[in-house]
């Protein structure tokens, strides 16, 4: 494992600490959960964005129109 210095702001430095102490466990894994979350939800999202890259694109208007065709709009 590494180690690094993140400087967090005061508040949320308060509430991880909080959160440590509630859930019995320490600040660092809670703030390597949170990190690996987002880097998995990133490649998610960068995977949806290649599955996808061979749509036609839509114009503004004809999505506007199909979501009221729809009725959810």
């Amino acid at each position: 494992m590494k180690r690094a210095t993140v400087y967090l702001e005061e508040g949320l430095h308060r509430a991880l600490k909080i959160k440590a102490l509630e859930s019995e466990t320490s600040l660092s894994d809670i703030v390597n959960d949170a990190v690996r979350t987002t880097l998995e939800e990133d490649l998610e999202d960068l995977a949806d964005v290649a599955a996808r890259k061979r749509e036609k694109p839509v114009s503004y208007e004809s999505f506007l129109k199909e979501l009221k065709r729809r009725g959810q709009l």
